[in-house]
């Protein structure tokens, strides 16, 4: 492939936030795109227009041949310069085997394509692959196998270990927390964290555990999408390497529950200390819906991970803008204005 070249490209989880938003861009840059999607058919970019892609097959990761039509696939084995895999299960409350399906074998059956096409292959993890660490987290460190606080998390490193060893030219994307549009705050799916910061920003989930010194490491949409494509575009070149989407620098959690305090219909969590926290002494609404949702993020409030992106920076000039109060502001503002949030 060469610097320039209208690539052929197959994106896994089309339909999704970042596959979405992540075809679109490909597509405006002329290549050719196939989006593989499952239950639903849109693939649209962060502002809900369609995706200009050449075409859109459904599938499935967890099955056989990525439930392709056999023509389907021998077609795309016979035409891939690139597969960028989106797709993924990202909830944090599901059973070992369901995140074995899709994320681990999702992930081989996706490499054997590649492999057939003789294809390269750009996986999109997540940074907390790092396990529940705080610290300097380099994109060239060892990943554990032990440590992970959430099945998630363990199956991304599984994967990456796959591709890994593949065989297959690889390059790995690992965005941190992903949120809105750095200037907008505009999102178009609200899932994953957005479902835990909503009981919280309306009241619903009071008390947060959390420990001294820990931030969140809020990425914006566009910073993580035009990482991808500058990856996918310079394949020839970033293949071989991990790379850190990840903010410019993290945002203290104190920070996170004052912005929500900033407006006038919300009030800012109570944030308690982690060590001796017990979710049963909470009132029994409160501590249903932290045990459904927001607790299932707690862990996220409870360290420091500081990813450093210089593989990133080195390979495509990209640096995101720290989270700051003013960008979470926007963030809250654009849920309120799009009724997310009872204002």
């Amino acid at each position: 492939m060469k610097s320039g070249k209208r690539l052929r490209i197959l994106v896994t989880g089309g339909a999704g936030l970042i596959g979405g938003e992540v075809c679109a861009r490909l597509a405006a840059a002329g290549h050719h795109v196939t989006a593989l999607v499952r239950s639903n058919p849109d693939v649209l970019a962060n502002d809900g227009t369609p995706a200009k892609v050449a075409e859109t097959l459904t599938g499935d990761l967890s099955l056989d041949g990525m439930g392709l039509k056999k023509a389907d696939r021998a077609r795309l084995a016979q035409g891939l310069d690139l597969i960028v895999h989106c797709a993924a299960l990202t909830r944090f409350d599901l059973e070992p085997e369901a995140y074995r399906a899709t994320n681990i074998e999702g992930t081989r059956r996706a490499l054997a394509l590649a492999r057939t096409a003789g294809a390269a292959f750009l996986h999109v993890s997540t940074a907390y692959v790092c396990g529940a660490r705080s610290g300097t987290v380099l994109e060239d460190d060892a990943l554990p196998t032990t440590g992970f606080t959430n099945g998630y998390e363990a199956s991304k490193a599984e994967a990456e270990g796959l591709v890994r060893a593949s065989g297959v030219p690889f390059a790995i994307a690992r965005p941190s927390i992903v949120v809105g549009d750095s200037r907008t705050g505009a999102i178009r799916q609200f899932d994953t964290i957005y479902a835990a910061f909503k009981l919280i920003a309306e009241g619903r989930v009071r008390h947060m555990p959390v420990a001294s010194g820990a931030t969140l490491d809020f990425v914006p949409l566009d910073h993580v999408a035009a990482g991808i494509v500058a990856l996918a575009e310079g394949i020839e070149t970033s293949a071989g390497r991990t790379y850190h989407l990840v903010s410019g620098g993290p945002v203290p959690v104190e920070v996170f529950a004052q912005a929500i305090g900033s407006f006038r219909a919300f009030s800012a969590p109570v944030l308690v200390e982690a060590h001796g926290f017990d979710p049963a002494i909470l009132p029994a609404m409160e501590r249903r819906l932290y045990k459904r949702v927001a607790g299932l993020y707690a862990n996220y409030f409870q360290r420091n991970p500081r990813f450093d992106d210089r593989n990133l920076r080195d390979q495509t000039g990209l640096q995101a803008s720290p989270m700051d109060l003013a960008m979470l502001q926007r963030l809250i503002q654009y849920c309120i204005d799009v009724g997310f949030l009872k204002n």
